[in-house]
């Protein structure tokens, strides 16, 4: 069965696109993989209404309409480059543009336009994967563990670490449910202050952090946030880490911007040493995936403070850039085979549930 999977991550920079071929033992293979960034003013007004603001209701559903034409856009080109026809398909999953992420509260918001999509591509859509949970008093995130345990399970316990805007992990131990949970920001707050400061989108290879150096005051600050001390299960975005999070924790100091950075690499590295040593130290390894695994020295930072061996998942078949992707591929074949990737041992919801929401093409 050829499935889609299509995400726009909180990093906010693009759209990548999976076409994937999955067997009936759960096998997921990545046929072709597309990425397209967002132009600056689509990326600017969704990260506008990352908060409330003027008339944002109008606007959400306009960006929703544009984000409907992105992910179409991405589909024909992938099938135009793996040459496979639309018919061929079964489903396009596809998770949408998180905006708003408050499961306390009972809610999420992803933008997204599923009938749309189904409408410019003659393709049936599976999206609106994480209310389901929630309804059933989980956090709606995070999605990925059912599907990491399907594609990278293994015979010793394992952690998949997920650097995207926010880190996640998924920690999968043999003949054990998956868990998994945030652990706080990967390069939110980094792609956040590089723009400020910089002019740039994000960090490439984490070149600047790498030339300042960490203050080990503003660190401590950073790590007294209330919801790091959380227990598991626990999920986050830019509702709590972002920009003015950070310039709340930098009043009445004076560094240099550059060490800034290095200091909120060594956060993220930190964040996430702590998680894992606390709650899967009897992993044997670390794999890496999304945007961040390609980050040279935010990797350093996790390797010496991890200890513990760390790869790409490139190495196990499936590009770092594109998991998240193959996710929601494996998402909208989930829901398509009644598999309930809703856990109560990964969200705290109240029973396994049925993740997504079909659009018939």
């Amino acid at each position: 069965m050829l499935f889609i999977g299509i995400m726009s991550g909180t990093s906010t920079d693009g759209v990548d696109a999976a076409l994937c071929r999955i067997h009936a033992s759960d096998q997921l293979e990545v046929i072709h993989h597309y990425s397209e960034p967002f132009d600056a003013a689509l990326r600017a007004e969704i990260l506008q209404l990352n908060q409330s603001g003027v008339d944002e209701l109008h606007r959400a559903a306009l960006v929703s309409n544009q984000l409907a034409d992105y992910y179409a856009h991405c589909t024909q080109q992938l099938l135009l480059h793996a040459q496979v026809p639309s018919s061929a398909i079964t489903a396009i999953g596809v998770h949408g543009q998180t905006v708003r992420h408050a499961p306390h509260l009972g809610y999420t918001i992803q933008l997204n336009a599923p009938a749309r999509l189904a409408e410019l591509t003659k393709i049936h859509v599976v999206a609106d994967f994480r209310s389901k949970d929630i309804a059933a008093g989980g956090q709606g995130a995070p999605l990925v563990p059912v599907f990491h345990q399907a594609v990278f399970g293994a015979p010793t316990p394992r952690v998949i670490l997920n650097l995207g805007g926010i880190a996640n992990i998924s920690i999968l131990r043999p003949q054990h449910a998956p868990t998994g949970f945030d652990t706080g920001p990967a390069n939110a707050l980094m792609d956040a202050w590089i723009q400020k400061h910089q002019a740039c989108r994000f960090d490439q290879n984490g070149a600047w952090a790498a030339q300042g150096t960490p203050d080990p005051t503003l660190l401590q600050t950073l790590l007294t946030e209330p919801w790091l001390a959380l227990p598991p299960p626990k999920s986050t975005g830019r509702d709590l880490f972002n920009l003015r999070w950070l310039e709340s924790h930098l009043q009445g100091t004076a560094l240099a911007p550059v060490d800034v950075q290095a200091t909120l690499a060594c956060f993220t590295a930190t964040t996430v040493a702590q998680a894992i040593h606390q709650h899967a130290a009897d992993a044997t390894e670390i794999i890496l995936c999304g945007g961040g695994a390609y980050n040279t020295h935010l990797r350093q930072q996790l390797v010496t403070q991890i200890k513990k061996p760390i790869r790409l998942s490139d190495e196990l078949g499936i590009g770092a850039q594109c998991v998240e992707a193959a996710a929601f591929a494996w998402l909208a074949y989930a829901y398509w085979q009644d598999i309930p990737a809703g856990q109560p041992s990964i969200t705290g919801a109240n029973h396994p549930s049925i993740l997504g929401a079909w659009h018939k093409a």
